[in-house]
């Protein structure tokens, strides 16, 4: 998906392209540094705005603490300044082409960048006026996308949208503030939200989302029934958009290897072209879990490529030669009477 546990973007790129190679499209740098616990690093931007102000920690999913406009400050005027993206992008970027231009990187491999959607930082670490500071927030990190795409030839990049606190506020584990408590209007102000985001991504660039259950501390915010949330996102979103879709991930729970986690995917409408990816690969039970999940995929889904659940990250930096192994394997099986082809960063 984008995090790799490494201590920096070279050693991503040399690590995923030495490993697997052919294997992957998109190579990310690897939100490593500050970046390598998502949208945290987030966090003291939020208090250090002087506009805003930290409140009382909450007893919820994440790291429990949140701000809140201070007194006396219209909402509506709350701007941001720089968030990092951008930075951090255009930071990474020279050491990718400079690692394809050596031949370390393999020439059709894309620089990927991922970028979190402004509801996973709204909804996490704001207390009350999201409206205002979601507008606030999209504006500036649609600037930064801007930025990127500015300087990263269209030829060269991909764009992915992380989208994992969209399902925990259709899940009930944050309080929505769009939808008027209707689920159809939520669904649906998640998925204007999302469309929106892909069309800022110009339509040479390659734009993917991957859709996610969270995974601070290893733990979803809240176990899937199954991919049916995930399905209806996924369709609105691929209806929606006036450009390509070209690749979606979903997660796969680790213990979820029954045909019924997947069946919701037979209604799965995607266009002609989108790749999809299925979040297969744990590192906690390796190969045999992995085709036990895929087995069980194939019942539902004919062509898919394999990732992770959630990236490399938050892992010892250990397992990663275990989790390439894995799914250098189950991409190999996975293609098998599939055209699909498999990366840990879709």
């Amino acid at each position: 998906m984008g995090s790799v546990p490494l201590a920096d973007a070279e050693a991503v790129f040399r690590a995923v392209s030495s490993e697997l190679g052919d294997l992957v499209a998109r190579i990310p740098d690897g939100e490593t540094g500050p970046r390598d616990n998502w949208v945290v690093w987030q966090l003291p931007l939020l208090q250090e705005h002087p506009d805003l102000e930290t409140v009382s920690s909450l007893p919820e999913y994440g790291p429990g603490v949140r701000v809140k406009v201070r007194d006396g400050v219209d909402p509506s005027g709350v701007e941001f300044g720089p968030l990092g993206y951008a930075r951090a992008a255009l930071e990474s970027w020279p050491v990718f082409a400079r690692l394809q231009a050596e031949g370390v990187i393999p020439a059709h491999t894309r620089f990927q960048v991922s970028l979190p959607t402004p509801i996973a930082v709204v909804a996490a670490f704001t207390a009350v006026h999201q409206t205002e500071l979601e507008r606030a927030y999209e504006a500036r990190l649609l600037a930064e996308l801007a930025e990127i795409t500015a300087a990263v030839p269209a030829d060269r990049l991909a764009v992915q949208w992380d989208c994992a606190v969209e399902f925990a506020l259709q899940e009930g584990v944050f309080p929505a503030w769009f939808g008027d408590g209707a689920p159809d209007r939520l669904l649906a102000g998640i998925v204007e939200r999302m469309v929106r985001l892909g069309e800022a991504v110009p339509t040479g660039v390659p734009l993917g989302y991957h859709l996610c259950y969270g995974d601070f501390g290893h733990a979803h915010f809240v176990q899937p029934a199954d991919t049916t949330r995930l399905a209806a996102v996924a369709n609105g979103v691929a209806a929606g958009l006036s450009r390509p879709l070209d690749w979606l991930h979903l997660p796969v729970p680790r213990d979820r290897d029954d045909t019924a986690y997947f069946l919701p995917l037979k209604d799965l409408s995607l266009p002609e072209g989108t790749a999809l990816y299925l979040g297969l690969v744990h590192a906690t039970d390796g190969i045999e879990g992995g085709r036990r999940r895929l087995a069980a995929a194939k019942e539902v889904v004919d062509a898919f490529g394999v990732a992770t659940e959630c990236g490399l990250g938050r892992r010892p930096a250990g397992q990663l030669p275990g989790l390439f192994a894995t799914h250098a394997a189950l991409a190999r099986e996975a293609a098998a009477g599939s055209p699909a082809r498999s990366s840990p960063a879709p």
